[in-house]
């Protein structure tokens, strides 16, 4: 039993340098930061986030990997570069097949 209490003595002991040097750390500082803050929320994937040219690289790839109804958006986003068109174009989805053939309209068009 004094074995137990003896632990028991140096953990509360330990807990409260803890704690002391903890109130110490956040005196001394402007602002002390919340340990556990709530992360940023996902990203709702949407037509608009697919399109959108400011919309990060690793993003398109998730929405070609993982939401084929929004592959035609991608194709339309000039961010998209050939690799993820070409795994748009192999891997298909609703509407992929029509808006590539308007992309690949709209650029003989422009070298006519």
């Amino acid at each position: 039993m004094s074995h137990r209490r003896g632990c028991a003595k140096r953990a509360r002991a330990a807990h409260r340098r803890l704690e002391s040097t903890r109130a110490e750390d956040c005196a001394a500082s402007e602002s002390c930061v919340e340990p556990l803050t709530p992360p940023a929320p996902p990203i709702r994937l949407t037509p608009t986030v697919a399109s959108d040219p400011d919309t990060p690289i690793e993003v398109l790839w998730h929405i070609a990997r993982h939401a084929p109804h929004l592959r035609k958006w991608v194709i339309v986003n000039r961010s998209a570069d050939a690799n993820l068109l070409e795994y748009i174009s192999q891997q298909g989805g609703p509407g992929v097949r029509e808006t590539l053939q308007m992309l690949f309209d709209s650029v003989d068009r422009a070298r006519a």
